[in-house]
C-alpha cells in the first residue's frame, strides 16, 4: 500500500506539473504577452472613472479668475507657469486611454471654440464623479449617459431663457473690450481691462465688410522682450523680427513685389567649364550677367516698386542694384511670414524672378525699420482703414510672461470669433451654472413624479 500511494503521489505531481503548460484558451491568448484585459464594472469601468477623476483634479485649482498656476516642466526640460488647461495637457503626456478620451475633448474645444478646455475638463470629471455613485447603485451605464442626454438637450432649451445682453455693434470698441474683459481675466490678473483693449482695437482694425469672414489668423502676436505688459500695443499692419537687407531703410506709399524664390542670377541646371583667355574676354562674361540683373531691377524701379520681398536669399550683385535704385531689399525665412505679408499687402507671391503685373503688386502706407527695446523691427503699416492684417506687440520682462499674455490675447480673439457667430451673452461667476442645476433638478422632480 505503500508503494501504490507513493505511485498516486507522483502521478499526481506530474499531471499538474503537465496542467501548468497547458496554453491559456480565449480572449486573452490572442493579445502579445504582457498585454492586460479588463472588463466589468470593478475592474474596466471604475478604473476608467478614477483616472479621469484625477486629471480633472490637477486643473481644477486653475479654473476662474483666481486660479492658481502650475509649474510644467516637459520632455525638453523647458517650464511652463501658466494656468491655461490646454497647455497643461499637451505638456502632460496622458498615456492613459480613458483619461486621453477626456484630453482629445478638451483639444477639440480649443480647436472649435478656442477657449473653456478647463470648463470642458471639471465638467467632464465631475460627471463621470457623479456617475461613479450611480453606476455602484446599480444603475446600468446605458441608463446613465441616457439620463444625461435628456439633461444636455433640456439644458440647452433653458440656455435660450438666461440670456441677458445682446451685443448690438461689432465695431464699437469699447463694448467688444467689455464682453472680452471676462476671457482675459482668467490669464493675466490685474491686466484685464488693458488687455481687452488691446484685443477689442485688434479685431476691430481687422474686420472685413463680411464679419462671417473674419480670422483669427487675421491678428498676430509678436513677443519682444523688455520693459512691461502695459508696453504692449497694436499695428494696422505686420511686424517682423527682422533686418533689411539694403541701405534703404523707410519708405512711404510703397508698391511691395513679393518673391518666394532667391533674388539672383538664375544659375543653370548643369555643370559647365568656360576657358577665358584674356581679361577682356571675362569683364565681357561678367558683364553680361551684371546688364541681366541690372535689368531687373531697373524694370522694377521703372513700375514703381519700392519695396522687394524674398523668401529666398539676395544676391550681393543684386543687391547692389537695388540700393543704387533705392528699392529697399526684405529677406523673410519662413513661407506663412511671406504668405501673412501678402495678405497684409494685398500682393501675389510669384515663384520666379519676373517683372510683375499691376494686380500682383501689392501696396503698402509705410514700411520702415524699427526698434523696441533692443530688437530692430521691419514694420510694414497700413495707415489706412480696413487692414487685413494686425499684429499686437507684446512686451514683457521674462519669457513666461509673455507666453501667458499670448494665451490671454489668443483666447480674447476666439472669444471675439464666436462673438460673431452669436452675438447673446450670458451672466458669469457661475451664475448661469447655478440656474441651470436648479432648472435641471426641477425637471428630474417632474420626471420622478410622471414615472410614479
Amino acid at each position: 500500500r505503500d508503494l501504490n500511494l507513493s505511485l498516486h503521489v507522483v502521478g499526481a505531481n506530474q499531471s499538474s506539473e503537465m496542467a501548468m503548460h497547458v496554453p491559456t484558451a480565449g480572449f486573452a491568448s490572442m493579445l502579445k504577452e504582457g498585454a492586460k484585459h479588463y472588463h466589468g464594472l470593478e475592474e474596466a469601468v471604475f478604473r476608467n472613472i478614477n483616472a479621469c477623476k484625477e486629471l480633472a483634479q490637477i486643473t481644477r485649482t486653475s479654473y476662474g479668475p483666481n486660479g492658481m498656476n502650475k509649474m510644467v516642466v516637459n520632455h525638453l526640460e523647458k517650464l511652463f507657469v501658466t494656468n491655461d488647461a490646454a497647455t497643461i495637457l499637451s505638456e502632460l503626456e496622458v498615456q492613459h486611454p480613458a483619461a486621453k478620451m477626456l484630453v482629445m475633448a478638451t483639444e477639440m474645444q480649443q480647436q472649435e471654440v478656442g477657449d473653456g478646455t478647463n470648463f470642458v475638463l471639471v465638467f467632464g470629471g465631475a460627471l463621470l464623479e457623479q456617475a461613479d455613485g450611480l453606476l455602484r447603485m446599480g444603475l446600468a451605464p446605458s441608463d446613465v449617459i441616457e439620463g444625461y442626454q435628456m439633461a444636455a438637450d433640456r439644458a440647452l432649451r433653458d440656455l435660450e431663457s438666461l440670456v441677458c445682453h445682446t451685443l448690438k455693434d461689432l465695431q464699437d470698441v469699447k463694448e467688444i473690450a467689455m464682453v472680452i474683459k471676462t476671457a482675459v481675466a482668467s490669464k493675466q490678473l490685474g491686466y484685464a481691462d488693458f488687455l481687452a483693449d488691446l484685443v477689442a482695437e485688434a479685431c476691430v482694425s481687422v474686420l472685413p465688410k463680411n464679419p462671417l469672414n473674419f480670422s483669427v489668423d487675421n491678428v498676430r502676436v509678436t513677443k519682444i522682450l523688455g520693459s512691461g505688459v502695459l508696453s504692449s500695443e497694436v499695428i494696422c499692419g505686420l511686424v517682423l523680427k527682422r533686418e533689411v537687407e539694403g541701405d534703404v531703410t523707410k519708405v512711404r506709399d510703397a508698391k511691395v513685389a513679393v518673391y518666394t524664390c532667391d533674388f539672383d542670377a538664375v544659375g543653370t541646371e548643369t555643370k559647365g567649364i568656360v576657358l577665358i583667355k584674356s581679361a577682356k574676354e571675362l569683364k565681357s562674361f561678367s558683364k553680361g550677367e551684371e546688364d541681366l540683373i541690372e535689368q531687373q531691377v531697373k524694370q522694377l524701379s521703372e513700375l514703381g516698386i519700392a519695396v522687394v520681398v524674398t523668401g529666398g536669399k539676395v544676391g550681393e550683385m543684386s543687391l547692389h542694384f537695388l540700393n543704387k535704385y533705392k528699392i529697399m531689399a526684405v529677406r523673410l525665412l519662413s513661407k506663412f511670414d511671406v504668405r501673412r505679408l501678402c495678405k497684409a499687402v494685398k500682393a501675389t507671391a510669384l515663384p520666379k524672378v519676373v517683372t510683375p503685373t499691376q494686380q500682383e503688386i501689392g501696396h503698402c502706407d509705410v514700411v520702415e525699420i524699427g526698434e523696441i527695446g533692443d530688437t530692430n523691427v521691419i514694420i510694414f503699416r497700413q495707415e489706412q482703414e480696413g487692414s487685413a492684417v494686425g499684429t499686437v506687440i507684446v512686451r514683457g520682462s521674462t519669457d513666461n510672461i509673455m507666453d501667458d499674455t499670448e494665451r490671454a490675447l489668443n483666447d480674447g480673439v476666439n472669444t471675439y470669433r464666436t462673438l460673431i457667430q452669436d452675438r447673446r451673452l450670458l451672466p458669469g461667476a457661475g451664475a448661469t451654472e447655478i440656474e441651470l442645476a436648479k432648472q435641471l433638478a426641477t425637471y428630474a422632480q417632474v420626471n420622478i413624479v410622471s414615472l410614479l
